[in-house]
């Protein structure tokens, strides 16, 4: 795997102005994702995930504002980038899967047009030459028939085409820098798999750095090599995927693990793993750790600043050096993954 940092962002935070007061959505965010390595990003809805893919690309709604120690793409500062830049970026240099192929694609063009468009004015290719890319690309996701798919309008294809599609919209320009909103949640299991293996042969031929957003623990240990779990707004935890699920560091990566069933050992109508509570509001002055209330571990310490542990490769935020591990920890890896094949 290629060494180079390709993403580098230190210190990534978006408020949002609300009537109560400004909604703290993205907190103090910090990660590295090298050439031909898949970051996986990991959390319960809400938790800013989404957030901070649209803090990267510079697609924030007006109310929102971003603030970063450091947002580097391959030497390239986005921190402070005008919209000419981040224009002339996207698209060419840095890529976007969004959710939901079922409307993440405009209705009243046909998918040869939404191909073609930005390939051109990036490029500055031939309408000829942008339709043999576009086939290209399309025979490259799977898709056959490529010259009938251009012409076909996105009402006129089932889900797992579409989200075919948007994989290859993405890699139309050749991107650095892909970043896939969730892009096999609206697909069924078959379909999943099947993008999901897509993703990981485009990246391994084509060297992407990629930022994966999922809540499915299944699809992460499929296809990540470093995964960073995320909750209320901060990265809690972040490490290789092998080791965060052999051994999580952090009380919230735990019960996120517990709540999966484990072909083997969870009994049919055994109750699954539950994490108790609700994520705390984000407005306001916020101190301490954001899990306090939901954790099974907390001390009265938990209330004051959490500092950020590190270890080799490992880092969490906790009061706790470690946690006590589970029994199972190689079971429920071995689950895990067998959920996402």
């Amino acid at each position: 795997m290629n060494s180079e940092i390709a993403l580098d962002v230190q210190d990534l935070s978006v408020d949002i102005a609300t009537p109560p007061g400004p909604l703290h959505a993205v907190r103090e965010v910090s990660f590295q994702v090298r050439r031909g390595e898949t970051l996986c990003l990991v959390g319960e809805s809400g938790c800013g995930k989404s957030m901070t893919s649209l803090a990267i690309m510079g697609l924030l709604p007006k109310a929102a504002r971003r603030s970063a120690a450091r947002l580097d793409l391959l030497g390239e500062d986005l921190s402070n980038a005008g919209r000419r830049q981040m224009n002339a970026l996207r698209g060419a240099r840095m890529a976007m899967i969004f959710q939901e192929p079922m409307t993440a694609l405009n209705p009243a063009y046909t998918i040869g047009e939404q191909l073609t468009e930005h390939y051109r004015r990036h490029r500055r290719a031939s309408a000829a030459q942008a339709r043999d890319r576009a086939a290209e690309l399309l025979g490259k996701v799977g898709i056959a028939s490529a010259g009938e798919r251009l012409v076909q309008y996105p009402h006129q294809l089932s889900g797992g085409l579409r989200q075919r599609v948007m994989i290859a919209m993405a890699l139309m320009c050749g991107p650095e820098l892909l970043i896939a909103d969730e892009p096999s949640t609206a697909l069924d299991v078959t379909i999943q798999a099947q993008i999901l293996r897509l993703l990981a042969d485009l990246q391994k031929e084509l060297g992407i750095a990629m930022v994966l957003i999922t809540h499915d623990l299944g699809v992460v240990a499929r296809i990540a090599h470093q995964v960073a779990v995320m909750y209320a707004g901060q990265i809690v935890e972040s490490g290789p995927a092998a080791q965060l699920f052999a051994e999580p560091r952090h009380p919230y990566t735990k019960g996120l693990i517990g709540c999966i069933p484990v072909p083997g050992h969870t009994r049919p109508g055994e109750t699954l793993g539950t994490i108790p509570g609700i994520v705390p509001a984000l407005t306001g002055e916020l101190a301490g750790c954001a899990f306090v209330d939901r954790c099974g571990y907390s001390h009265p310490n938990c209330r004051n600043a959490i500092p950020m542990r590190r270890q080799e490769e490992r880092q969490w935020r906790c009061i706790l050096e470690r946690l006590p591990v589970p029994g199972r920890a190689g079971a429920q890896l071995a689950g895990v993954q067998g959920l996402a094949t």
